[in-house]
């Protein structure tokens, strides 16, 4: 991931006890694709069974390119093929891989018309067993996870800039500590 820059830092850091809502934000600013894969990896290096990442922003902000490096960086059972296509769920509107430490379930509700009908995509086995990665979480209404990382992407300066935004509860900001302050992803060893 060599040439990608982002930093990352708290935003109204004196709200740390406060509820998801108005918790403090982990502010990312992106430079080139290859920074939103580094932020994707670092997220993924942390990975637990029952994680829900709700990925938000406008058509073409890289929600899709988020969650491509995101299972991309997940550890593949022994045997699985090193060169599996992760295509976008657009049309699928749910996508899963086999990955450790849980499999992925990468779902894109932007044609969900009710909230209930993602129950016929498998969302309570993906909840109850996996991660799951949710494009246009919005669309599940009062069925979106409390317990969740809503990462939001958006637009820059320029064409190669993007920011992110993170915020989960409490658990989550302990996980997200490593991010606070960084150095770029580039300029860290474990970057990737």
């Amino acid at each position: 991931l060599a040439g990608c820059r982002s930093r990352c830092r708290w935003v109204n850091k004196a709200a740390m006890a406060q509820p998801c809502s108005q918790a403090p934000r982990l502010a990312c600013d992106l430079v080139g694709e290859a920074a939103t894969a580094a932020l994707a990896a670092r997220l993924a290096a942390g990975a637990r069974p029952g994680d829900v990442l709700a990925l938000r922003g406008d058509l073409g902000v890289g929600k899709s390119s988020f969650a491509r490096a995101y299972i991309g960086a997940l550890e593949r059972p022994a045997g699985l093929d090193a060169d599996e296509d992760i295509p976008s769920p657009t049309f699928t509107l749910v996508q899963t891989y086999d990955r450790l430490p849980a499999p992925v379930w990468h779902f894109d509700l932007y044609r969900l018309e009710y909230p209930e009908e993602v129950y016929e995509l498998g969302i309570e086995e993906a909840l109850a067993e996996g991660i799951s990665l949710i494009e246009w979480p919005d669309r599940l209404g009062r069925l979106l996870p409390a317990g969740r990382l809503d990462l939001a992407l958006a637009f820059g300066a320029d064409p190669d800039r993007r920011s992110a935004t993170l915020r989960g509860g409490a658990a989550w900001r302990t996980r997200l500590s490593c991010l606070d302050g960084a150095a770029p992803l580039s300029e860290r060893r474990d970057a990737g």
